[in-house]
């Protein structure tokens, strides 16, 4: 049977450069978010916006985390 949607790679690298891509993705987010707040600092939403830059920065050491480990794995030599 034709599957539709194909395996993701077992590749550790491709793993490693998802968590880079998704890093950066997040400090777009954060970066755009701080200009948020800076244009509109009185606005009622300021606080629901301080709190997506709080939660924003939780993902990237979250991401910054995982690739840690990603990275820790691929440098140890193979297990026999």
């Amino acid at each position: 049977m034709l599957k539709i949607v194909p395996d993701p790679p077992d590749n550790p690298q491709s793993l490693e450069n998802t968590l880079m891509v998704a890093s950066n993705y997040a400090r777009c987010a954060e970066a755009v978010v701080q200009q948020a707040v800076v244009m509109q600092p009185v606005s009622q939403a300021t606080v629901l916006i301080m709190a997506t830059v709080h939660e924003l920065g939780t993902l990237r050491q979250l991401i910054a985390s995982a690739l840690a480990q990603v990275q820790l794995r691929t440098d140890q030599p193979p297990r026999h």
